[in-house]
């Protein structure tokens, strides 16, 4: 799967760079590990059990949003009343605990090879024949003031290992948070949408004009970053949207 993108400034090709699967992991194996939410020794940051616990999913889902819904294959009421400017959004994991402990180690104490850990989960989560036309990958961006205190974008890191499995161009400088917006989690829901307003832009809309794009985040709750960050990119001539994100709250 490869977009058609070819603007070398904006875009990244992401080229495998780990060592073959079968070395790494016999390396693996031979240093010691816990698993990052049971603490029992493991080759790798999540033991199956708690991959199949925590990040595998019998429940019904928006086809839309994600949100959790009472039959396979359906779209949620909200969605077929206010349709969000984005097309389809698949999540690897609920946001609860003990997941939203990862997703605070990621974000928050720079715990970067969970990054890996939920892109493969991601990858997991999504049927390849509904991102198989996709042109291209983009993370939801940070303002430069909290890129500059954080020292990194989680959504960035995520998409990175996506892009990599996929063979996806990575856009890297073309979309931009314009507004220091304050933290969605730390406001009420009547007020989530009146903060992102106006808080995206792009610099070169032509990356991503008649491109299936795929947004990359770390936690989707009530969908109001990735509603405007997908109506910036409709703006500027995308096709169809599809959220890429590792946790989903369940309900709203």
């Amino acid at each position: 799967m490869r977009g058609s993108v070819t603007q070398r400034i904006t875009m990244q090709i992401i080229k495998p760079r780990f060592l073959p699967l079968s070395v790494e992991r016999f390396v693996s194996m031979l240093l010691p590990s816990a698993c990052a939410l049971c603490g029992r020794h493991n080759a790798g940051l999540l033991c199956s059990s708690c991959r199949q616990r925590y990040t595998t999913h019998t429940a019904a889902r928006c086809l839309r949003c994600a949100i959790t819904v009472e039959a396979q294959r359906a779209i949620c009421s909200q969605c077929i009343v206010q349709p969000p400017a984005y097309d389809a959004s698949f999540c690897a994991a609920d946001y609860a605990a003990p997941i939203d402990s990862l997703v605070r180690a990621l974000k928050f104490n720079a715990q970067l090879p969970l990054a890996a850990v939920f892109a493969e989960r991601i990858i997991n989560a999504v049927p390849f024949a509904a991102v198989s036309d996709a042109g291209l990958i983009v993370a939801v961006p940070l303002s430069s003031q909290r890129l500059a205190r954080r020292g990194f974008n989680q959504a960035h890191e995520i998409a990175r290992h996506i892009a990599r499995s996929w063979q996806l161009p990575l856009a890297t400088a073309i979309c931009l948070r314009v507004r220091d917006t304050e933290p969605q989690s730390s406001l009420p829901v009547s007020e989530r949408r009146g903060n992102m307003r106006g808080a995206f832009t792009l610099m070169r809309g032509d990356a991503i004009r008649g491109q299936h794009v795929l947004v990359v985040d770390d936690v989707m709750t009530t969908g109001e970053t990735l509603r405007s960050f997908a109506a910036t990119l409709k703006r500027f001539g995308a096709t169809r949207v599809t959220n890429l994100v590792f946790a989903r709250t369940p309900t709203r």
